[in-house]
């Protein structure tokens, strides 16, 4: 019994050399491909640093979302409310974009109002505005209609006037 198990052994060692050294079939993928594949874990590496960095800014940018909003809405109210103390104005016209209302005082002047609330900034636009309102110009072009639709400037000195009865 003692001579069969050392045949065993034997064989399974002869075995067992064999398979170790014998020579085996390697695959060396092509440059092209690693290359691909390294490109690939790279791009995997920066969407998930990306999605990282997306995820961490989103409570911020759901709270500014949130807030702008808000601000939007309460400025539409102050300007609803800024109409009750503009009745000093003869006329009073809501524009809304760039300027909030032109009142008219036929007594003192025209006052182009922009209603701003809290820390609330001057848009370009209205930066524009303000500055060629402080330059003085302001014009005024008075223009006629005719039945097709084209409008021609009229000259100062032709301006016709109606009689209010």
């Amino acid at each position: 019994m003692e001579i069969a198990l050392y045949v065993i052994i034997f064989v399974l060692l002869v075995i067992i050399v064999f398979l170790v050294l014998r020579p085996r079939k390697v695959e060396v993928p092509s440059i092209d491909e690693l290359e691909a594949k390294l490109r690939f874990a790279l791009a995997s590496a920066d969407s998930v640093k990306e999605i990282h960095d997306l995820l961490a800014d989103l409570p911020r940018d759901v709270l500014n979302s949130i807030t702008r909003s808000q601000g939007t809405r309460s400025g539409k109210l102050n300007e609803l409310l800024a109409t009750l103390e503009l009745t000093k104005y003869d006329r009073l016209f809501y524009l809304g974009d760039p300027i909030d209302f032109v009142g008219i005082d036929y007594k003192n002047g025209i006052d182009f109002i922009e209603v701003k609330s809290g820390r609330a900034r001057f848009t370009e636009d209205e930066i524009k505005l303000k500055d060629l309102i402080e330059c003085k110009m302001v014009n005024y072009v008075p223009l006629t209609v005719r039945r097709i639709s084209i409008a021609d400037e009229i000259p100062p000195g032709e301006i016709p006037y109606q009689d209010k009865d």
